[in-house]
């Protein structure tokens, strides 16, 4: 396993207040992760820094196995470089079956320029099928993706994001609004997801932190409290006292 971010002595400060406050922290490839703490914390902050969506005041980021700093990169640039985020809410396109869904997050790869120098194989309906049974939606192929529920439009999701075949994979609270036959499957979903590239799962539920079964990143003000199993966190007096004893 080798490292494939790293954030070091990142800071962000909005309007006088610290949202991350000299940040660091590693993730390998490949990789399950777990990044949990209060409200607060730096939870989504650290997604948007990562993501390029907010630009740090200090601190770098590099990525890849050159170790390129994502410092100066676009959003786009950055997605482009193979990072992808998942956000809470699902966002499919309504009313696209979920076949089309996919087939446009394959033609849309991560660019304008990747849809001249796509390889628009032949292979692409393969390729659609690969991803669908992945999610488990293959059945619903050619279902209108607003007939769907919360939790198949999330998986739905995450296999657009999957089709743009990112190697760190940033998922914002999974788990929330699902019923637990399908926070089940979107276990193993993630779980499978991890074992050929990273990806990090912000998340609130406890109970759902534990089945991913993975390294647990507790942060706190902006920084990394602790790390370690969720076993080793959770008996941790500092995370107890700021956010589990709460």
């Amino acid at each position: 396993m080798s490292t494939l971010l790293e954030v070091s002595g990142v800071s962000v400060t909005f309007d006088g207040f610290r949202a991350i406050n000299n940040l660091s922290i590693q993730i390998a490839e490949p990789e399950l992760r777990a990044v949990i703490g209060p409200n607060g914390a730096g939870k989504t902050t650290f997604m948007d820094i990562v993501t390029g969506k907010t630009k740090p005041d200090e601190g770098r980021i590099v990525f890849g196995d050159r170790g390129d700093s994502i410092l100066g990169m676009s959003e786009s640039q950055i997605a482009q470089a193979g990072i992808g985020r998942k956000f809470q809410k699902p966002t499919v396109f309504e009313a696209q079956t979920v076949r089309e869904n996919i087939a446009m997050a394959l033609k849309n790869p991560r660019g304008p320029f990747d849809v001249l120098l796509s390889r628009k194989a032949d292979n692409s309906e393969t390729r659609i099928r690969e991803i669908s049974d992945e999610i488990g939606l293959t059945d619903a192929l050619d279902f209108q993706s607003g007939a769907l529920s919360h939790g198949q439009k999330q998986w739905l999701e995450i296999g657009m994001l999957l089709a743009q075949d990112p190697r760190l994979l940033l998922v914002d609270e999974p788990a929330a609004g699902m019923t637990p036959a399908e926070r089940e499957h979107t276990t193993e979903l993630l779980k499978r997801a991890a074992k050929t590239r990273a990806v990090v799962v912000v998340e609130h539920d406890m109970e759902f932190v534990r089945r991913l079964n993975c390294k647990v990143t507790v942060l706190h003000e902006g920084s990394v409290l602790a790390e370690g199993s969720l076993d080793h966190v959770t008996q941790n007096q500092d995370v107890i006292d700021v956010y589990l004893g709460r």
